[in-house]
């Protein structure tokens, strides 16, 4: 009798060997005999798939059957009038067989487990309830038999492969699965979903609503459905060396889901892709690192960085992202606060076994030189799918390790013990060169925990396998990991990581450099290190490729030239001595408070400021206007503040003295935004159609551009080109050289271009290169215009009212505007598609963004964070008892300043 912790959960593809199909289910009764006659009927599941059959009883206290087609000895249809039947319950449709092994199966936990295997000369009879099926079932069975029988694994998998072919050939999507009629079908093809261990064939159809796969087995539903809006991110990635997948990031009820689809056709997998690329942005893995996001972890981004560009995906385990940081401190009684790098850190300059040169000089050298080639020094791997399953088995893959393991656990003296033990038998070993995986340095422990009390076995002494055994510093699994966070963040790291990133992604990875770092493996794991098309002999073709897919496999080479090292600059003045184990603020950038955080800052301080925003602070705030504020500029060094207002005035505020020094009035009419070009000269847009140029040397207005006929919104300044928006429903362009600009010289304005729109202009923002221009007006429609030609790109209607802001990501990819419709809306350029929205409980009426956190500032004055990608507010920050009219910010620094309706001007600061 099985106990209440068997789930409803029962048959697993996990349950099939590897590279191994399901292809059909049949409702079918095992007919069990017993000695004295006692028979019984169990009602459930036929599975036929290519290397075995499985039957699932429907009673949870029966075990699911596993029976392979090689140990069958007979396979045939029992008829109805043969005598010899054990059974008095004739029902027609009988499948006799007759083999020399069952297994049988629990499901605990969700999991299963093998539950006893019975060997002898063994009967099983199988009745199916759609009788006239039974002889389909038998021929089926019986060719598949004989592909298990074959000598020779290339002409089994040849003609299971024929097999599989033949069935997808003979079926195709069924479109009565379309969830609406109204639905436009624009593309068909056979298709393979992948996932770890295993793949599962059937047909993808692509509709102008929806992406659809349906299984050719039904499993594990008819048809999975993904509608279009609902994809985020699309990548081609590698599976067995070959760039054969396309992985959907997808967002299926408001969880993250990836699917991996194989072409089996390969040839098809480019149009596929370029499709998707026509319907939605392509986020390539250069302008977005997933797996770093919420850590503010840099080096933890970088390194996730470097495995999406090289296409090795966390849920393939056979390309499970490395992470070399190997802390030497695993097995030390405490973590000093400041060890020596020899004393904490493995070497990041040598290779795996480099950190013991008793087993570098005897071993891998003499062994190298000794070895016929192909040539390598390491006859394992550090990306393996054993050494992922190794660190997950508690948690997260205990299904896969009992899938390997064909249902049960590894012997519990090689299971994943203890840190410090793992720790020394990778640094003395011979044979162990595991690294570690993402999920050190992540924030679930959940792995290292055997929360779900598996029973892994007893080792030698008779302690049972439970928990992993921590370091003595560490005071539990959460607080290891949190060290390991810190470690990864801490100053040595950010002087030595190029040393590794040049062995694993660099020029160090292959030839002669690779030799002489004692970098070399396997041929095999190497990225086009054979060609498997090219080999004839169908045998050697199937055993490389299995090599490949369990042995593991090197990264994709990214640098042929060294990395260069991370520009660290240190904190002074910071007390090293009172922090019991290595800060994350130490490591961090120049402190934002120096005036030099405006310049030469690296990219590391922006990303920082970015993953800190919820900690933003009033620093000050000054009332130094009469009516909204409406436009901010910063001189170059930060030490001045120029600001417009609906008052109609041009103040000049000093950031040091903390107070206003000019105010200058242009007109009786609004001032609406402003800017400055080169330190000298401020320039302002007024609803009296007129542009304002005030010489900040000279204290005076130094010149007047009347350049629209109804009030200028916004100004934008690139590469002496003047741009102006304005609600005449025009954008122009102006050539104006900033030289002519200083002084009391009057400038030479000549208009370039007339950008003309359907109605007035609200807003105007260029891209980083200033070779496009996008427009928002107050009927809601964003324009793309080329500056090249300037001519419009697209024209796109997504607000319902006037656009308050609006601005291109970094990478200017993507553009991102918010409305009176209290809307964000996010549009992509290459297309010109919109891609996303994302609502708001009030207008947000000026923002700042980086591609996908985005600072807003709300109708009632508050500050909010916003994760993009998740479509919500991860910070609200109060500010103005106003509504916040608009924003500056300095990336590297975290300096913000904002205005609002109040009359206010708030400064900000990041605390760290």
């Amino acid at each position: 009798t099985l106990n209440k912790d068997f789930l409803l959960f029962r048959f697993s593809l996990l349950m099939l060997d590897l590279e191994e199909y399901y292809f059909e289910q049949h409702t079918a009764h095992h007919m069990i005999h017993r000695d004295k006659g006692s028979n019984r009927i169990v009602k459930g599941s036929l599975k036929i798939c290519s290397k075995s059959f499985i039957f699932e009883p429907d009673p949870l206290t029966e075990p699911v059957m596993k029976i392979l087609l090689r140990d069958c000895k007979t396979i045939e249809e029992l008829a109805d009038q043969k005598d010899t039947s054990p059974f008095t319950d004739k029902r027609p449709g009988g499948i006799f067989i007759r083999c020399s092994q069952v297994f049988f199966y629990l499901t605990k936990k969700n999991f299963f487990l093998l539950y006893k295997l019975l060997k002898g000369e063994i009967d099983c009879l199988f009745q199916l309830e759609a009788a006239g099926k039974v002889e389909d079932v038998v021929q089926t069975l019986l060719q598949l038999h004989r592909a298990s029988c074959l000598d020779k694994l290339g002409d089994q998998t040849a003609m299971i492969t024929a097999i599989l072919q033949s069935r997808l050939a003979r079926t195709s999507f069924d479109k009565n699965r379309l969830c609406s009629i109204s639905e436009n079908p624009h593309m068909e093809c056979e298709t393979e979903m992948v996932t770890p261990l295993v793949t599962n064939p059937g047909h993808v159809c692509i509709t102008d609503q929806n992406l659809y796969f349906q299984p050719l087995n039904g499993y594990p539903e008819p048809v999975v459905q993904i509608k279009l809006h609902d994809i985020k991110r699309i990548y081609k990635r590698r599976h067995g060396l070959k760039p054969l997948v396309s992985v959907c990031v997808c967002k299926i009820k408001n969880m993250s889901t990836v699917v991996n689809l194989s072409f089996i056709d390969c040839q098809i997998k480019d149009p596929v892709f370029k499709y998707f690329s026509v319907l939605w942005s392509v986020y390539m893995a250069v302008s977005e690192v997933n797996l770093g996001q919420g850590l503010n972890l840099y080096f933890f981004c970088y390194l996730t960085l470097f495995n999406h560009l090289q296409k090795r995906p966390c849920l393939l385990l056979k390309v499970h992202p490395p992470l070399k940081i190997k802390v030497a401190g695993l097995g030390c009684v405490s973590l000093p606060p400041l060890p020596p790098p020899s004393y904490l850190f493995k070497c990041f300059s040598l290779s795996l076994g480099g950190g013991n040169c008793a087993f570098l000089s005897k071993f891998l050298q003499i062994r190298y030189r000794e070895m016929p080639g192909p040539k390598f020094m390491y006859g394992s791997h550090y990306s393996s799918p054993g050494y992922v399953l190794f660190y997950l088995v508690r948690i997260v893959a205990p299904e896969y390790m009992l899938c390997v393991q064909n249902g049960k656990y590894d012997h519990a003296d090689r299971m994943f013990n203890s840190i410090s033990e793992t720790w020394r038998n990778c640094l003395e070993g011979a044979t162990d060169f595991k690294e570690l995986i993402p999920e050190f340095y992540g924030k679930d422990s959940s792995f290292l925990v055997n929360s779900l009390k598996l029973n892994l076995g007893k080792r030698q002494g008779g302690k049972m396998v439970e928990d992993v055994e921590l370091p003595p510093w560490a005071s539990s699994s959460d607080d290891f990991l949190q060290k390991n966070q810190e470690v990864l963040e801490s100053q040595h790291v950010s002087e030595h990581l190029h040393e590794w990133i040049d062995l694993v992604f660099g020029y160090k990875q292959r030839g002669s450099e690779a030799i002489a770092a004692h970098n070399v493996f396997h041929p095999l794991t190497y990225e086009e290190g054979v060609d498997l098309d090219s080999i004839e002999d169908l045998n050697e073709k199937i055993a490389m490729l299995t090599q490949i897919l369990e042995f593991g496999q090197t990264p994709k080479q990214l640098f042929l030239t060294p990395h260069p090292q991370r520009i660290t600059p240190r904190i002074q003045n910071l007390s090293r001595a009172s922090s019991r184990s290595i800060s994350f603020v130490e490591s961090s950038p120049v402190s934002p408070s120096d005036d030099s955080s405006f310049e030469d800052l690296t990219e590391e301080s922006r990303r920082l400021v970015w993953n800190n925003l919820s900690k933003l602070k009033l620093d000050c705030q000054h009332k130094i206007h009469k009516e909204a504020v409406t436009g901010i500029a910063v001189t170059k060094n930060g030490g001045s503040v120029f600001t417009t207002s609906q008052d109609s005035t041009l103040k000049m505020f000093s950031k040091e003295l903390k107070s206003f020094q000019r105010s200058m009035s242009f007109s009786n009419m609004a001032l609406s935004s402003c800017l400055i070009l080169q330190e000298n000269t401020t320039v302002c847009s007024s609803w009296d159609n007129h542009i304002y140029f005030y010489s900040i040397d000279y204290g005076r207005r130094q010149d007047t551009l009347m350049g629209h006929d109804d009030a200028v919104s916004k100004i934008c300044w690139h590469d002496n080109q003047l741009y102006s928006a304005s609600w005449d429903s025009t954008v122009k362009v102006w050539r104006c050289a900033p030289s002519e600009t200083s002084g009391t010289k009057r400038n030479n304005f000549e208009l370039l271009a007339e950008l003309e729109h359907d109605a007035g202009v609200s807003v105007i923002n260029l891209n980083p290169a200033g070779t496009m221009l996008v427009s928002g007006t107050k009927e809601g429609t964003v324009c793309v215009w080329d500056l090249v030609t300037f001519s419009m790109v697209h024209q796109v209607s997504c607000h319902s009212g006037t656009i308050y802001d609006i601005a291109f990501s970094s990478d200017s990819r993507h553009i991102l505007s918010s409305g009176e419709d209290c809307s964000f809306k996010v549009i992509d350029v290459q297309t010109g598609m919109l891609i996303s929205s994302v609502s708001s409980e009030q207008q947000q009426r000026c923002f700042c963004w980086d591609g996908q956190t985005v600072l807003s500032g709300s109708q009632s004055g508050e500050l909010l964070v916003w994760d993009l990608m998740e479509g919500k507010i991860t910070a609200r920050i109060p500010g103005h008892s106003g509504a916040v009219t608009c924003m500056w910010m300095n990336e590297q620094s975290g300096d913000i300043i904002t205005g609002g309706e109040d009359k206010q001007v708030i400064f900000w600061k990041l605390q760290y």
